[in-house]
């Protein structure tokens, strides 16, 4: 099968672990990216977009099964060429967020839509196929957690909690991460230090889920979290908000915590952290393990084509 990528951010590593492993079974791929620049403070504009209109109809031509989409932005693009099935795949912010309209109209007419939550379906509103980002559970696995600190540089005799963004990212919520670990820091006898990670090789992330004491999410708005799974995989507690998918990954995992208010989240997490215990989180998170969501999605791919 040949298919034709198109996404607005290629160096997405949820993203190219699935190509990767869908090439293990048999697919090939051709990826194009938007064109332009963004970081954590700067977007596209639509020059950009309006740039790639003819570099997707001109590439759509050269004997493709299909084209898959990923996320909203790219959806006209991929629906402009007439010729192949399109597979659109909505990430979560771009069905939440500003390019949400985009988003709902091309979804109406593409071939099939994959979203990462139920609750992503609900708000789409359409028959879609939910099917999680997976984790790999061979790069992400516990390990000893000191071996895991003196690797990363945290000090031995503090709780680390950790928030896997950039502050700067507003839908993540870093300003209620802060209050949330500084009230707790007040609350337990151990320093509690707030640990921001981010722009590291993804193959580096485990070293700290391994060597944090918990996770913390504090979102607006989520699809399925990759930074939650990962944790799971490397049995790191999280204590989190209810967006998204977390509730269904957290169910049975303990200890963990999903909260609905500022109060929920200082309680829960002081628990998580003076439990000091692991958690049972990787036999929770192989329902969503990279094999099993590269197999449905490319019963999706064979439908459609």
């Amino acid at each position: 099968m040949e298919v034709l990528t198109l996404t607005a951010n290629a160096d997405a590593p949820f993203m190219t672990q699935q190509l990767a492993a869908l090439e293990r079974r048999g697919v090939s791929f051709s990826t194009l990216s938007v064109p332009g620049e963004i970081d954590e403070t700067t977007s596209r504009d639509p020059a950009d977009y309006l740039r790639f209109f003819p570099q997707v109809l001109g590439e759509s031509r050269n004997g493709y099964d299909l084209v898959h989409a990923h996320y909203g932005t790219t959806a006209p693009m991929a629906l402009a060429q007439l010729r192949l099935p399109v597979v659109l795949s909505l990430w979560g912010s771009d069905l939440h967020g500003p390019v949400s309209p985009v988003s709902r109209a091309c979804a109406r007419v593409c071939d099939e839509v994959v979203v990462m939550s139920p609750e992503m379906r609900d708000v789409l509103g359409r028959a879609c196929t939910v099917i999680p980002d997976g984790v790999d559970l061979e790069r992400f696995a516990p390990t000893s957690q000191s071996a895991a600190r003196a690797a990363v540089g945290w000090a031995a005799d503090e709780y680390h909690v950790l928030f896997p963004y950039s502050p700067e990212r507003e839908l993540k919520n870093y300003p209620r991460a802060r209050r949330v670990v500084d009230a707790v820091d007040g609350m337990l006898e151990r320093p509690v230090r707030l640990q921001t990670v981010y722009g590291v090789d993804h193959d580096a992330v485990s070293d700290y889920m391994n060597a944090a004491d918990a996770l913390l999410l504090t979102s607006h708005s989520e699809g399925s979290p990759n930074s939650v799974k990962e944790a799971l995989a490397c049995n790191l507690p999280v204590v989190a908000v209810d967006v998204g998918d977390v509730r269904e990954r957290l169910a049975g995992v303990s200890p963990s915590r999903v909260a609905t208010s500022n109060r929920e989240l200082v309680t829960g997490l002081a628990e998580v952290l003076e439990s000091g215990e692991r958690s049972n989180g990787r036999e929770a998170v192989r329902e969503v393990s990279l094999d099993r969501t590269t197999g449905r999605l490319l019963e999706v791919y064979e439908r459609v084509a």
